[in-house]
């Protein structure tokens, strides 16, 4: 019998620095760098999450027989030399600064990439397989050699790999062939980026939070009719194959430090660029409406392409705009498609994933049999901790908890806990891969109190008042909540609130300031009702994660609602915990009342009291 094939893919040193290890072609371990490190974002060699990689599948960096990074770092210093270039002698401070990094760091990635091996552990360095995969075939393969279909169409859509910005494939059985790519600079990916800069956010972070904003703007108003026509007729042109082309005299990411030409930008919308953290006004959100719909017309024009030119009945979907899911859910409702399956970790960090799926497959030409409900076992590839471990920690720091032998009695006095209004943390089993936390690493609210929205943003996250949360919800309760006829799993579409769960709205709703709106409560599941009916739905089965939905079932035997609130278990400008001690660090620092690890639970004081 031939020895197991393992191939482990690497991220790094741009954002989100991840790894993922494949053995045989089945998905063994994922994760982000910035878990291990408590560094979000970090573009750091994933020495961490190597490291556990490789213990969990029982490996040293000598068994493997390949190791991939996810994109090929000579096409992308082609592609910067060309730029500089062609817009000389424009972007020469840039070019000067870029320059030494490239030449000192990225162009010689084959030695920082040994060398990081190296943090890990001892190996050698002669026998070592070192390949590259490009970016945008690495977010293909992320999505479709996990996904449950033997062929579909693929749409891959980001910032920039190396010259790529999108592109359509074609999968089939373990090959995946590409037709039609959108080169930079022309990229939704960085038109969306843009706009974030624009409205005062963090770009490579900040995209959800403008995102979340939109929906407070007015799709009817005059302001927003009139930006979207403006950055149709002034950004950017939408060809009818979903292709575009930006209007380079507004941008400065080509060749300069900046996103845009922030003077001409203010000049076009009659505003200045918001600073961070600034006050936000009405025309802040109708900007922010538009764009979204400007970028929902892009991914639908481009979603028709990819059918026109595959006819396959299945869609997979990748890249950073793939975590767009409110373009998601139009695509979803826009049924070209019989069905789509979308990466959860669709950024960067799934291409550790996708590069080492593309080279087991398509390198050394390893067959493929597609997995229903798909391959990536609810995305919870991530460390998990022992009850012994947890009770160790539990004796070293001298923390109070209450072991439970059944666990049906741990997720009926969890559900207890949550329907007398308090909030909870949730840690169990496997972290998740990507960027939402899916029940694993999560924070639990009840979604029918009132102001619960309010008090999770400012009291437990401390973030912005206007975010909205998420539902998970039972997967076969969910169309009693929900316009969703089918399983939502990885938390990556919205979806309407249906008209029997929603309330009356006060008169002039439509022309309240939306800082009033938020005060609203428009639905029975309100702290998971955005302001426009949408709920960003994860649907929970017994399959992907058995305790989460016991937990949820409980709690709809409690109070008949089959819904709770999920966020991820960390604050703002935090990753998503991963040890038991990062999860009672965050329990400790934030208004939490209780916290469940495993079969423990931790109550504060005043939690005991209540």
């Amino acid at each position: 019998m031939p020895a197991p094939l393992s191939i482990l893919g690497i991220s790094a040193f741009y954002h989100d620095a991840a790894a993922a290890l494949i053995i045989d072609g089945e998905i063994i371990a994922a994760a982000q760098e910035e878990r291990f490190t408590r560094e979000k974002h970090t573009a750091a060699f994933p020495v961490h999450a190597i490291r556990y990689c490789l213990a969990e599948g029982g490996l040293l960096v000598d068994d493997l027989d390949a190791v991939v990074f996810y994109d090929k770092p000579l096409l992308k210093f082609e592609r910067l030399l060309e730029t500089y270039y062609a817009h000389a002698p424009r972007g020469l401070m840039s070019f000067l600064k870029a320059m030494p990094v490239w030449l000192h760091e990225k162009l010689f990635l084959k030695k920082l990439m040994r060398d990081g091996l190296a943090e890990v552990s001892a190996y050698d360095r002669k026998a070592l397989t070192l390949l590259f995969s490009e970016h945008h075939l690495s977010h293909a393969a992320s999505a479709f050699f996990p996904s449950p279909y033997e062929t579909a169409a693929i749409l891959t859509i980001d910032g920039v790999g190396e010259w790529a910005t999108a592109s359509i494939c074609h999968g089939q059985g373990s090959s995946i062939q590409t037709l039609q790519e959108l080169r930079f600079p022309h990229s939704v990916g960085l038109l969306y980026s843009a706009f974030t800069y624009f409205l005062g956010f963090k770009v490579n972070s900040g995209e959800y939070k403008l995102m979340g904003l939109a929906p407070y703007g007015d799709p009817e108003s005059a302001e927003t009719l009139g930006f979207v026509k403006k950055i149709k007729e002034h950004l950017v042109v939408i060809h009818e194959d979903g292709s575009i082309q930006l209007q380079q005299s507004y941008f400065r990411y080509a060749t300069r430090l900046r996103m845009i030409d922030e003077r001409r930008w203010a000049a076009l919308f009659g505003m200045p660029r918001r600073l961070p953290e600034s006050k936000i006004d009405q025309h802040h959100a109708n900007l922010a409406l538009a764009i979204q719909q400007v970028t929902e017309d892009i991914v639908l024009q481009m979603a028709r392409n990819a059918l026109a030119l595959t006819q396959e009945e299945h869609l997979c979907l990748a890249g950073g705009v793939a975590l767009n899911c409110v373009a998601n859910g139009k695509l979803d409702r826009a049924n070209l498609f019989e069905s789509c399956f979308i990466q959860p970790a669709a950024g960067d960090a799934g291409g550790a994933l996708g590069a080492a799926l593309a080279v087991y497959h398509m390198h050394f030409k390893k067959g493929r049999s597609p997995q229903a409900p798909d391959g990536l076992k609810g995305s919870l590839l991530g460390p998990s901790y022992s009850n012994e471990e947890v009770n160790k920690m539990n004796r070293k720091q001298g923390w109070d908890a209450q072991f439970f032998e059944s666990e049906t009695d741990l997720v009926k006095t969890t559900a207890e806990l949550l329907a007398d209004g308090l909030v909870v943390g949730w840690f169990q089993g496997r972290m998740e891969y990507g960027p939402r936390a899916l029940g694993n690493r999560s924070i639990l609210a009840d979604p029918r109190t009132p102001g619960m929205q309010q008090t999770l943003n400012l009291k437990i996250k401390f973030r912005e008042r206007f975010r909205p949360f998420a539902p998970a919800v039972l997967e076969e309760d969910s169309g009693s909540l929900f316009a969703l006829d089918h399983a939502s799993p990885y938390m990556l579409m919205t979806a309407e609130v249906v008209h029997s769960a929603r309330t009356a709205l006060p008169p002039q709703f439509k022309d309240l300031p939306w800082q009033e709106k938020l005060q609203v409560g428009l639905s029975e599941v309100s702290a998971v009702t955005h302001v426009d009916y949408s709920a960003r739905v994860q649907t929970v089965d017994s399959h992907r994660n058995p305790r989460f939905h016991k937990l949820l079932l409980a709690f709809k035997t409690l109070t008949k609602c089959p819904a709770l609130v999920n966020t991820s278990f960390n604050v703002r400008g935090e990753p998503i915990v991963c040890t038991p001690e990062d999860a009672y660090a965050c329990f400790i620092a934030t208004g939490m009342d209780a916290l469940v690890i495993n079969d423990y639970l931790y109550l504060k004081q005043e939690s005991k009291a209540h």
